[in-house]
This record gives C-alpha cells, sequence and structure tokens, in this order.
C-alpha cells in the first residue's frame, strides 16, 4: 500500500478486507438469499463518469477532500449545501466488487459505475446519477431481516 492519508475505521476495515479477499474473488461463488450481497442495480441512460474522484466531484459540483490514498482504492468526501457524499474509486473492477461486499455488512444505497461507487443519501445520489450516471445499487445489512412484505403493484 501507498501512503495513507487519514481516515475512518470503516475505511481502515474495508481496505483489510480488500487485502485480504482480493485473490479469493477471482474464486468466489454467489451468495444463497440470504447473503449480504448489492441488489440488481437500476440501469442509467447518462454514460458513467471515469473512476477519477476529481473528476466526479467536479461533476457532482464540489471538490473533494481525499481522506484514503491507497493502491486498492481511494475515498474523497464532498461536503455542499445540498449535503454531502463520499467517492471512491478504484484501480480494478475487482476491487470495487469485494469492497461493496465488504460495504453491505453496513446496508446503504450506493451510485455504482465503472470502477467507483459514491455513497450518500439515496434522494441525493438520484440527483448526483443525472451528472455522473452510474447504478445505484441498495445493499442490505447482512443482520437485517429479509423483506417479505409483498412489492406494490407498478
Amino acid at each position: 500500500m501507498t501512503a495513507h492519508r487519514p481516515h475512518t475505521a470503516r475505511s481502515t476495515l474495508l481496505l483489510a478486507v480488500l487485502a485480504l479477499t482480493s485473490l479469493a474473488m477471482t474464486t468466489a461463488c454467489s451468495a444463497d438469499e440470504k447473503g449480504a450481497r448489492p441488489s440488481a442495480p437500476r440501469t442509467s441512460k447518462v454514460p458513467a463518469a471515469p473512476a477519477n474522484i476529481e473528476k466526479i466531484a467536479a461533476l457532482t459540483g464540489c471538490e473533494a477532500a481525499i481522506r484514503t490514498d491507497a493502491d486498492e482504492l481511494r475515498e474523497g468526501v464532498c461536503v455542499t449545501a445540498r449535503g454531502s457524499w463520499t467517492v471512491t474509486t478504484f484501480p480494478a473492477e475487482k476491487f470495487k466488487q469485494t469492497w461493496l461486499e465488504a460495504a453491505a455488512m453496513y446496508g446503504g444505497t450506493y451510485l455504482v459505475g465503472p470502477r467507483w461507487a459514491i455513497g450518500g443519501k439515496p434522494e441525493l445520489l438520484a440527483q448526483l446519477r443525472t451528472k455522473v450516471g452510474g447504478n445505484l445499487q441498495k445493499l442490505r445489512d447482512m443482520n437485517a431481516p429479509l423483506v417479505t412484505s409483498p412489492s406494490p403493484a407498478p
């Protein structure tokens, strides 16, 4: 790993998971219905932004403060009048997949593109999606019960 900037305990955990599971990603099996996997993504008609924090931040109208700069990922924080969000980029898609699997323990919704993910409130992510493209993915907390209520009719 390269030099690190100050980061959160969550980032440290995710970096550790990335380091331990990057090799396992090549032989990973799909989870059963109770596994904490990302939900099916909703596709976007906007072309996805490149995997560059500075470019993604500029497209979303902020200047990201970099808080993690490592070989496996870079993470920046955007804070604006609209709200705050994190932008995480990865040098390879396999690192993003590992990161999403690790993030599933926390649950939440992410805007995901090729080699990048943005975390924030779902309403804000929907707005950002019109600027950077990507797919909204809801990650289920692995301790959360499965939702069994029927979906509303379209």
